[in-house]
């Protein structure tokens, strides 16, 4: 199932000629999985409060196909692919009108917030994400 969010470019998301700086295409895909994970009910700071879970970046491959610009209206989906023992695999794309600026791929892994290591992704979690 995709999940869409759209944001605006601003000011302080280009450089001096009006185009989205690269490394904001992170930012942008951040935002839409803390979005998304807000749509399914779910608050990371309470995951990390209530039962010392987080998330932490492993992997990611990106792709730029083509530049946002200032004012553009992105749109960010976000598809979960797969959820295995303490990695979580995402799909996403940053688009304008169904055009395709960007993708990524991301490997988050769920982490024990206190030990600093793996924990084990609960099945309830697991339900609330649709997987």
């Amino acid at each position: 199932m995709t999940n869409n969010f759209k944001y605006r470019i601003y000011f302080e998301d280009t450089d001096a000629g009006g185009i989205v700086y690269y490394a904001n295409y992170l930012k942008f895909y951040e935002r839409a999985r803390t979005d998304f994970l807000r749509s399914k009910g779910i608050s990371q700071q309470q995951l990390a409060i209530k039962e010392n879970l987080g998330f932490v970046v492993r992997r990611c491959g990106i792709e730029y196909i083509s530049s946002a610009r200032l004012d553009d209206e992105i749109e960010v989906s976000v598809v979960i692919k797969e959820i295995s023992f303490t990695i979580i695999k995402i799909y996403q794309e940053i688009s304008i009108d169904k055009k395709i600026l960007s993708t990524i791929e991301v490997d988050l892994v769920a982490i024990d917030t206190k030990k600093h290591s793996p924990k084990k992704i609960s099945q309830n979690l697991k339900k609330l994400l649709n997987v």
